[in-house]
């Protein structure tokens, strides 16, 4: 069978593949719990439901006259909020269909053992019921920073392994000259740092909203009008946080705050000179597409950061902030996968 058949043959059995078509189902459902999980958190909703799994003893939450009342009287330190209730229990309902999803993906994989994926789908797996744990933690430690920032970097796992999967059930062998392969080859460690640094800084972005920091500094490029105002770092960035006091609203005082708050600028800084380094070295070395691609996501992330500030935290953009974050992580990742699996096109001599 000659290259091109073998390559085509290769590409029916994947679009047959369930798994592949589950794992890629289950990128967009992942993306979606994650969007979902930004608007309940950034819109003050992270204990709209005071009781897990349910909302005030409901299997939705209570939205009648009668049925607010009761849950009123059960909870009466945290009172029915109608527009606090719904995005809690959506967010719920869509990570529980992940849930099975991941669930029945990591049957199908159990029963071909040697299949590639399957010790990534069974890792997928054990990673999203540790998720449940922390959705609910979230709840009954009524928004220990600490947990809602794992919570957030967990969905960020689970939608990269869920797409790391797919990528690797799609055929992706791919020929390229000699030299534009050797040229890609030495961007790897460049890569897996941009890969490490974004992360980092999705973690940033995670303590700065689980700490209600994000507007800490007003104004930009200053802070409070100052290039470098009075900032307590030991204080901002103390895991050693207290359990047990509601930190709805955040706990630190206005100079931790501050920390938090340029520590995440100071991070973009570096991510989006590592990440336009990589662009510009992927498009000199034969993949503009690469290179424009990353540079397009990289500066429609950076201008939502910086728009977040000037329009103080609109709560479409504070969300779609998210969502540009999950997408750059997933393009590097896609980029390290990709410049690991092609190969030197080798001409056959007669």
């Amino acid at each position: 069978m000659d290259v091109e058949s073998d390559v085509t043959e290769l590409r029916k059995n994947y679009k047959k593949d369930w798994r592949f078509r589950l794992a890629l189902i289950g990128t967009g459902l992942a993306l979606v719990v994650v969007v979902l999980g930004a608007f309940t958190r950034l819109s003050d909703a992270g204990l709209g439901c005071p009781d897990w799994p349910g909302c005030y003893g409901h299997l939705l939450w209570p939205d009648e006259h009668h049925e607010i009342t009761a849950a009123n009287a059960a909870f009466p330190d945290t009172p029915v909020e109608t527009d606090k209730t719904w995005p809690e229990m959506v967010h719920r309902y869509f990570a529980g269909l992940l849930l099975l999803l991941v669930a029945g993906l990591t049957y199908l994989f159990w029963r071909r053992r040697g299949h590639r994926g399957f010790i990534q789908s069974h890792i997928l797996l054990g990673l999203i019921i540790l998720q449940a744990a922390f959705g609910m933690w979230t709840v009954t430690l009524k928004l220990w920073p600490q947990v809602v920032t794992l919570h957030l970097l967990g969905g960020m796992a689970t939608l990269s392994v869920l797409w790391m999967l797919s990528e690797r059930l799609r055929y992706r062998k791919r020929l390229i000259p000699p030299h534009e392969y050797t040229a890609l080859q030495r961007l790897r460690p460049l890569a897996i740092v941009a890969v490490i640094v974004v992360s980092l800084q999705i973690a940033l972005g995670g303590w700065t909203s689980s700490n209600y920091a994000a507007l800490a500094c007003p104004d930009f490029p200053t802070c409070h009008n100052q290039w470098w105002p009075e900032a307590d770092f030991r204080q901002g960035f103390n895991i050693a946080q207290q359990i047990g006091p509601n930190y709805l609203g955040g706990a630190l005082e206005s100079d931790a705050r501050t920390a938090i708050h340029l520590t995440h600028r100071i991070g973009a800084i570096i991510v989006t000179l590592i990440v336009s380094l990589l662009a510009i070295l992927a498009w000199r070395a034969g993949s503009p597409r690469w290179g424009q691609g990353l540079l397009l996501v990289l500066g429609l992330q950076v201008a939502l950061g910086i728009a977040n500030v000037v329009m103080y935290l609109p709560l479409p953009i504070a969300v779609a902030h998210n969502a540009g974050a999950a997408l750059l992580l997933l393009s590097l990742l896609t980029f390290c996968y990709r410049i690991n699996t092609v190969q030197p096109a080798i001409k056959n001599y007669p």
